[in-house]
């Protein structure tokens, strides 16, 4: 019988409650903004007023675009620990394999 250490098939938790979180924040990020955007588009404003949601809108936008840097780097690195993972199963099965015969 072959035997695999639970830890090569149990996911990185930690990393995944990672990825959760910073897709939440990005989701409510670009919900602020649609809002932002609407107001933007429907209500009359002072021009400081309007300057003001700018700025918002800009600060949002900077935001959500470092989410996506940081939510892209770390689908990257669950993607090459899982390749490893399944890399060094497949070694385990290999080894196990010419052990036997």
């Amino acid at each position: 019988m072959l035997y695999i250490p639970s830890f090569f098939l149990q996911p990185d938790t930690k990393k995944l409650e990672q990825i959760d979180g910073l897709e939440e924040k990005l989701a409510h990020c670009r919900q602020s903004m649609e809002e932002v955007d609407l107001k933007l588009r429907r209500e009359k404003l002072s021009p400081e007023g309007r300057k003001s949601l700018e700025r918002e809108r800009n600060l949002l936008m900077t935001k959500a675009d470092n989410y996506e840097k940081e939510l892209s780097a770390l689908h990257k690195e669950n993607r090459k620990n899982a390749a490893l993972a399944v890399s060094v199963g497949l070694l385990i099965a290999l080894i196990y394999a010419f052990w036997t015969v």
